[in-house]
Order: C-alpha cells, then structure tokens, then sequence
C-alpha cells in the first residue's frame, strides 16, 4: 500500500528530528572524553563535506553567493555560529531534554521574528499563541529561581543564532539554493572549532570518543537530509507539528543514555511552548482552508 505525501512527510520529519537530537546526544557524550570544540572540528569535517555532496547531487555548481545574498550568507553563517557554539556548550553542562525544551519555542520565535524584521502578517491570535509559549519558556529556565542557570540563558541565546539563520535565509534570493548557505555555516563552524582547538591545544584522540563524534557526523548530514526532502513532501501545515517529536527523541536519549528525565516545571514548560507551536500550525492550515 502505498503511502500518501502527508504521511510520508510526516515520517521525514520524524526521522529529521531523530538525526538531530541522536546528533545531539552523541555530542554530548563524546565531550564528556573529548575537548568540545575539537568535537566541533572534528564533526564538521565530516558535515561539511556531506552537505556538499548534497549540494552537488542537487545540482549546485556555484558556491560563491552574488550581490546581496553575500550578506546575507554572512548574517546565515555568523548565526549559525552563535547557536552551534552556545548549543551545544550549554548541552555539555545540562540535561539534553531540558535544552532541547527550551529550543522548542525556535518555531514561536521565527513567527514573530518574521513579523517584526521582515513585516509579515501576523494576527493578535498567533501572537497570543506566541506570548503564551514564551511564558512556558520562562517556566522551563525559571528566572529568579535557586536552579536557574547561565547554561539555559545560552540556550535561549542559540534560540536566537538559529532565528537569525532562518531569517538570514529568507532573504536569500531565487536563484540562491539553501544548501550553498549550510555549507558556508558548515565550514565556519569547523573553522571556528579548528581556531580554539589550535589556541586550546589538540588532545589525543580515544577511540571511543572519536567514533562517537564520526557519528554525530553521519547522524546530522541524515536530519539534514530528510529536512530537505521534507519540504518537498507533503503540506508543511501537518508536517511541521512533528517537528516537536525532537523533545520525545531527547527524553527517551536522556533517560536511556545519561539517566536524566525533566522534573515537572519543564514537563509543564515543554507543553505549553508545543502546544502554543501546534495552535499555530493549525491556525494557519484552517486559514489556508
């Protein structure tokens, strides 16, 4: 029986967000033995060079951005700096699921960012919506509270590099293919880990850690590819609420893996920022209707 476009984007998306957070996970536990921004070096050889093939197998030949997209690959990469290195230092001192909890309002935060910075329409029901799933936000990294954190201000200030990202490639052109902007942001990233382990020192490599990075490599070029092919299948109004299976994918690593499970403010957190996200996919299916 063959499946429909929805459901087979529905499972793309799923599978995207299996590749990101087992990615995610991997990380994590390799820099437990590993300096982090050597991890960061080493796993973006291999990224790198995966999104170019991708790029290549998509037909793209020209990998110098023209005219104004050079600023605008600029603002792409400088975000995806930001949020890499903010990212994933904060997942070296906290829960993966609690982090991830708080990168569930990314979608939240794109809505309203494009309505500010490039004046999308956006009305007082998604925008309440969006100021609903801030306050689960707040109930997540507890401001004012004894077990408040710097980790989860870095990860609200990932949240913000990947706004920036997604804003900065909007604003591409045309004629500009997304992926020549991943594989601008892929180098960076490596540069960037390549520049501090070079200040920091190299450390020998453990075999362990090393495979465990090689395959948060292979595991981020995979959700990365099903991201992309999900945006060709199915309608992005009942794909994309699947994306908030990325905060199931965490729990279920940070129980099996690190022995962690989110205490009952994130629980309650978590629900509110994805139920503000579905409301918001939802409402903009039934306006499409």
């Amino acid at each position: 029986m063959a499946l429909s476009d929805n459901t087979r984007g529905i499972l793309l998306m799923c599978g995207s967000m299996l590749g990101f957070t087992v990615n995610d996970g991997l990380m994590k536990a390799a820099t437990e033995h590993m300096p982090l921004f050597q991890a960061i070096f080493l796993r973006g050889l291999i990224a790198t060079f995966g999104i170019y093939v991708l790029a290549r197998a998509q037909g793209v030949r020209q990998f110098l951005p023209q005219g104004r997209d050079r600023f605008w690959v600029l603002a792409r990469t400088f975000g995806e700096i930001v949020s890499t290195a903010t990212f994933l230092i904060a997942l070296t001192q906290m829960p993966i699921a609690n982090l991830s909890a708080i990168l569930q309002s990314l979608p939240l935060a794109v809505t309203l960012a494009a309505a500010v910075f490039l004046r999308e329409p956006i009305g007082w029901q998604r925008l309440a919506a969006i100021l609903v799933g801030f306050v689960g936000v707040l109930i997540i990294i507890r401001p004012g509270a004894e077990d408040f954190s710097f980790w989860s201000v870095l990860g609200l200030i990932s949240v913000a590099g990947v706004v920036l990202r997604d804003i900065a490639t909007r604003k591409f052109s045309r004629e500009m293919p997304s992926t020549v902007g991943a594989v601008w942001a892929a180098v960076a990233v490596m540069v960037m880990g390549g520049l501090v382990t070079a200040w920091q020192g190299w450390q020998p490599l453990a075999l362990r850690p090393t495979l465990e990075v090689g395959a948060a490599g292979i595991f981020i070029i995979a959700g990365y590819l099903f991201a992309v092919r999900v945006m060709r299948v199915g309608e992005l109004a009942v794909v994309a609420p699947f994306r908030y299976t990325s905060l199931l994918w965490a729990i279920l690593i940070g129980w099996l893996v690190f022995g962690d499970l989110p205490d009952v403010q994130t629980s309650l957190g978590s629900g509110i920022v994805v139920a503000s996200g579905v409301y918001i996919f939802m409402r903009e299916r039934f306006a499409r209707r």
